[in-house]
């Protein structure tokens, strides 16, 4: 069959991305622990692997993968998570899918568009990950401490004045907060019932990301005297809390980002200025200077 010039260089970039993504599959599977896990990663690897040999066929060329990408993915699979890397690697996927399918008079690449749309997104669906089981308890935990904490340390910088105290003040108020939420999601979980999820890891999840979250808004008041320079930079800190952990959620659950991210900048930023409201006017009705 007759192929252009133009249209064997394209096919070249598809072979560096599928070789690519091979050796990527095959260093996830080396790091995972699941064995069910490490077989559905080894299959993708071994697609990955046969689409570019078809496309070879067309080309005549060996392509050199992209080496920055396989350690980009692996870097992110081990900080992140193997399921947020192949999600956010197969998004871009999708437009594999969509190139191939242009090629309606070459059946090869009309099965590799088939490939890539169905067979290696029911595989990935196959893949259970513990961190998003728990996936729950860190939004719980993160919602919470965003949404209640900006709106306490918010009311604090105008009611107290102090960037010390406001600090002290947030840090006893955040670490009983914390210890609360995850009391209280170790007795949802427990009574619930839900067998792929412990209840103390459920609460771990939870208070963890209740703390950190909490470190992080606080750390302005530490290191900045001027109290509405430091709340400028806790909602700042706020708002890229929010978007990294969406960004996450997001790639990894399939969501939308933007839905998510609005919703709870708007929630988090709303309970903040109502609450600084209340403090300016509970300072001024009361009388009481920090």
């Amino acid at each position: 069959m007759n192929v252009s010039k133009q249209d064997i260089e394209k096919f070249i970039r598809f072979q560096r991305n599928e070789i690519t993504e091979s050796i990527v599959y095959e260093r996830l599977a080396s790091i995972e622990k699941d064995e069910n896990n490490r077989k559905i990663l080894h299959q993708i690897a071994v697609e990955e692997k046969s689409h570019y040999e078809i496309l070879k066929k067309y080309t005549g060329k060996d392509v050199i993968p992209d080496r920055k990408r396989v350690a980009r993915f692996y870097f992110l699979a081990q900080i992140l998570g193997i399921t947020f890397t192949i999600k956010l690697m197969e998004s871009s996927e999708k437009n594999a899918h969509h190139n191939y399918d242009k090629y309606t008079n070459i059946p090869d690449l009309q099965r590799l568009a088939r490939d890539e749309e169905v067979h290696e997104q029911k595989l990935i669906s196959l893949i259970n990950e513990e961190r998003l089981e728990y996936m729950g308890s860190v939004v719980l935990g993160l919602n919470d401490a965003l949404v209640e904490f900006t709106g306490a340390l918010a009311g604090f910088t105008l009611a107290l004045s102090d960037h010390r105290l406001i600090a002290l003040t947030g840090s006893i108020t955040g670490i009983a907060a914390a210890l609360s939420m995850a009391s209280s999601e170790y007795l949802s979980t427990k009574s619930e019932g839900d067998v792929k999820k412990r209840p103390v890891k459920a609460a771990v999840y939870t208070g963890i990301a209740y703390l950190i979250t909490v470190a992080a808004l606080v750390a302005p008041f530490m290191l900045i005297n001027n109290v509405i320079l430091a709340l400028g930079v806790m909602l700042t800190m706020a708002l890229i809390i929010i978007a990294l952990f969406n960004y996450y959620y997001s790639v990894a659950r399939g969501e939308s980002f933007r839905k998510r991210f609005t919703e709870m900048a708007v929630l988090s930023f709303s309970v903040a200025g109502i609450s600084f409201l209340i403090g300016y006017a509970l300072k001024t009705f009361t009388g009481i200077e920090a």
